[in-house]
């Protein structure tokens, strides 16, 4: 074994270790920081396999970026766990037969017959001045052009979709808008109503007591 293959094979049981602990943990801020330590170990993978761009991604935009994001709006949000946990025996089963239908897929994509040494052959090891960004940038803008527009054209729908689900016109009672013009436009009289009120004359406390007995 060479010490490549000893630091993939470290950095593959860290990022599968991570992923179960991820998926078991109670704790959902615990979760985020178990997958934080996934998206690491695979992009050390992906730099042991020469895509140092990817793994470079990988930790800038998910472990950054994007796990930022999710920890803002779990700690945020006021997630009830006891809730969370209620029908999990009943889904158990469909949740089983779910996960074995997504590792037969996995294996039937990346099992030996697709990905074997002897269907692809051994590794390619580049020159030092090899650019992986340059060669990931010129199969995306030319081969895959049509591919890359379109996934820029589904995220953007998704964009949008999610703000036109979010700021929805409500019921007046729901929720207050604010109208700025208005408010400019506001003058103290209306805001402001004077109003004259007789005095009262309050008796004095020991008349109060004799009525009281």
């Amino acid at each position: 074994m060479t010490f490549e293959q000893l630091v993939f094979y470290i950095l593959a049981a860290i990022a599968v270790i991570s992923s179960l602990m991820m998926i078991s943990v109670n704790n959902p801020v615990k979760a985020a920081l178990w997958l934080v330590l996934a998206f690491i170990a695979t992009a050390g993978v992906w730099i042991t396999a020469q895509a140092e761009f990817l793994g470079i991604v990988l930790i800038l935009v998910y472990a950054g970026a994007v796990m930022v994001l999710f920890l803002f709006v779990v700690m945020m949000l006021d997630i009830n766990l006891v809730k969370l946990k209620e029908g999990f025996i009943r889904y158990l089963p469909i949740g089983v037969l779910a996960a074995l239908g997504i590792f037969a897929l996995m294996y039937m994509v990346l099992g030996p017959s697709n990905f074997g040494l002897d269907v692809t052959g051994e590794p390619v090891r580049f020159d030092a001045d090899y650019s992986n960004t340059a060669v990931l940038g010129m199969q995306l803008y030319t081969v895959h052009a049509y591919a890359f527009i379109l996934a820029a054209v589904l995220l953007l729908v998704g964009i949008i979709a999610a703000i036109a689900l979010t700021i929805r016109r409500r019921a007046p009672h729901e929720v207050k808008y604010q109208n700025i013009d208005k408010q400019v436009k506001t003058q103290a009289c209306d805001r402001f109503e004077m109003v004259k009120m007789q005095p009262v004359k309050e008796k004095p406390v020991e008349n109060k007591k004799e009525e009281d007995e």
